[in-house]
């Protein structure tokens, strides 16, 4: 597996997210139910990330939405059974070499709420966005050759996140 490796915001991930969105709605597009959002650092404007556009597709349900991996697969993404409870997980154009995450997440669920939620405060928060930007730095050197440590060292932050965007939302 390549090393976790955090690099300067890009310019074309939107557009590399546009080009993606249009491929995938066309492979899946009976399974679309919420329609289908950049998420990840990636979709932050300015972020530092993994070089990894995150995608995330509304489905009706994960056991409705199990046709669609076959589809995903003829365009390129392999299936990985990571949180296989909450959402169907698919990355391209392997699991060792990354340049796109896929999720499909039923629409309305906790997981696709807080995606949402997380990306929008980092948006609309730049004193946070920094602040998780200097943490993945951080965490990506102390544990480059561990995505599971790097992704459960920033639960607390994400959760603290999610916690004021909560709180936002109900003022």
């Amino acid at each position: 597996m390549e090393p976790i490796v955090i690099v300067d915001y890009d310019d074309e991930w939107p557009r590399a997210f546009e080009a993606e969105r249009a491929v995938v709605a066309d492979a899946v597009h009976d399974w679309i139910v919420g329609g289908i959002e950049h998420v990840g650092s990636t979709a932050v404007v300015g972020m530092p990330a993994k070089p990894v556009v995150d995608i995330l597709v509304g489905v009706r349900s994960l056991a409705a939405s199990r046709g669609a991996i076959p589809r995903l697969e003829a365009i390129g993404y392999g299936y990985a059974p990571y949180r296989a409870d909450v959402m169907h997980w698919l990355c391209k154009p392997s699991r060792t070499v990354r340049t796109h995450h896929l999720y499909l997440v039923p629409f309305g669920s906790r997981t696709w709420i807080e995606r949402l939620a997380f990306r929008d405060y980092l948006r609309a928060h730049a004193d946070v966005a920094a602040e998780y930007a200097s943490l993945k730095r951080m965490l990506a050197r102390r544990h480059a050759h561990d995505r599971d440590a790097y992704t459960d060292a920033k639960a607390s932050f994400i959760a603290r996140v999610l916690r004021l965007a909560a709180a936002e939302t109900q003022r």
